[in-house]
């Protein structure tokens, strides 16, 4: 309790700070305000931030969204967020004018606590990063890492399943998604090379969701003290990896890594170790953070649907039975996960890992007739088309049928977001996550020894208590 009345208190000279650098700095550029979209200010310098944030503390975020909805009868409304005015785009509508608009009216937006932590990043090298990923993270290239990917997922098996009564979801959930980016991008897959970068990142990943406030002792400045270790760590790494281009001891297509060092711009520069750094240390969170919260969601919910659970079990043990003994996963046995790929997409639409994203209005624009000036900050809710039955009927209950034939409507369902910003990524948890449910469910059944244990969300879905469950091993 303690703690919490810290961080709250942390939060609201947080919430001063930034209300005084918008009041003094912030400038909202055109001939004036115009028609605003309907909506609310909040209180005196905190905004509606705190009810925002406790929507998710107790298991509902949608409902900031639909009150707000219901109160306004529109599909865009203006708020204060992190002491900034901002306003909220609902709907596939929103989801399209956002999408299509990217980089035209509207940036991506991040806090300043993220360029605290990689200060080597720019916009441009985003954006090259961006360009650059694709060619990796597509699934013709993917295709040569599902069996490296299974022979992850049967080490952490064996090593933190096997042989065990209980055990506690999330945490092993994260060290299994983490081990995968780590062999993926950097090739480092011995346990206890793995173990050394995963507490400090653990503690990265902590902070760059925590309140900005760099003193001893807070989570951001650990998070900063984290990313300063890992990064060195990746630089020695890097080092090693230049030296053994130059041996002849590794190739382009190795991993992330190796594309980065033999890959250049259009005028032939290639990336400065410190800027690689980062970048991978971006995508250690991206290809472990959110991939572990849905596959601990999916857990949660095949242990209250046994019926769900028969259909995934059925089609899995299927494959097992056509590969012989000690033949891995290959790009064949994906495409025949439809059903299972069905229930991990209707988990994701209920637990998304992605409640929404921020934007920056780079112009003035106009928005179903409402103005919306440049410097304001614009957020998207997943929720307003995952939870809505105007997009899907009974909008709360289970059902993995809602992604057969074509699935839903377009900027519906958009648990990685959508037009130019689409998680390049996706691809790449899809691997993973049925990786991951096939040596689940070949294994065991389970039970949650919490039966109505809730998920909050912050900022991801996460079992409250780390989700126990009891194991029972499938007879051989």
């Amino acid at each position: 309790m303690e703690l919490f009345y810290a961080s709250l208190l942390a939060f609201f000279v947080l919430s001063i700070t930034l209300s005084l650098h918008f009041l003094f700095y912030g400038k909202t550029t055109g001939s004036g305000l115009g028609n605003l979209p309907p909506g609310s200010a909040g209180f005196p310098i905190v905004g509606e931030s705190l009810a925002f944030l406790s929507t998710g503390w107790k298991g509902h975020p949608e409902k900031f969204v639909f009150d707000r909805i219901a109160k306004y009868s529109s599909c865009v409304f203006r708020t204060s967020l992190l002491g900034s005015p901002m306003v909220v785009f609902c709907g596939a509508a929103g989801n399209k004018f956002l999408f299509s608009n990217e980089n035209k009216l509207v940036r991506a937006w991040w806090p300043s606590s993220v360029n605290k932590i990689f200060p080597t990043s720019s916009k441009e090298e985003a954006i090259r990063l961006r360009k650059m990923l694709p060619n990796f993270l597509k699934a013709e290239a993917l295709q040569r890492y599902v069996g490296i990917m299974d022979g992850v997922a049967q080490r952490h098996f064996a090593a933190d399943w096997k042989n065990k009564d209980q055990v506690e979801v999330y945490p092993l959930t994260k060290h299994y998604t983490f081990w995968i980016a780590s062999r993926l991008f950097i090739s480092v897959e011995e346990p206890g090379h793995v173990a050394r970068f995963e507490d400090p990142f653990t503690a990265l990943a902590a902070g760059i969701i925590s309140v900005p406030i760099d003193l001893p002792g807070t989570p951001f400045n650990r998070a900063i003290k984290a990313a300063h270790f890992i990064r060195t760590e990746l630089v020695a790494i890097i080092k090693q990896r230049k030296q053994d281009f130059a041996e002849g001891k590794a190739s382009p297509a190795q991993d992330i890594l190796s594309h980065m060092l033999s890959t250049s711009d259009e005028n032939g520069k290639f990336m400065h170790e410190a800027d690689i750094a980062d970048k991978i240390l971006a995508l250690l969170i991206g290809g472990h953070d959110t991939a572990s919260s849905s596959c601990a969601s999916i857990v949660k919910f095949l242990a209250e649907l046994p019926e769900v659970y028969e259909g995934v079990y059925i089609e899995q043990m299927e494959i097992a039975k056509s590969k012989a003994a000690g033949e891995l996963l290959n790009w064949d046995d994906i495409q025949k996960m439809k059903y299972s790929w069905n229930v991990a997409c209707e988990v994701m639409r209920l637990a998304p890992p992605l409640q929404g994203a921020f934007r920056d209005a780079i112009n003035d624009f106009m928005y179903n007739g409402f103005s919306i000036p440049k410097g304001w900050k614009i957020y998207w809710s997943v929720h307003s088309t995952h939870k809505n039955a105007e997009f899907f009927p009974d909008p709360l209950k289970f059902d993995p049928s809602r992604f057969e034939g074509s699935g839903p409507a377009p900027y519906t369902f958009v648990p990685f977001g959508g037009g130019p910003r689409m998680c390049p990524g996706k691809e790449y948890a899809r691997l993973e996550i049925l990786v991951f449910m096939h040596n689940l469910v070949r294994r065991f059944k389970w039970e949650k020894v919490i039966p109505n244990e809730k998920m909050i969300v912050d900022p991801m879905p996460i079992p409250e208590k780390g989700l126990p469950i009891r194991l029972y091993p499938h007879k051989a």
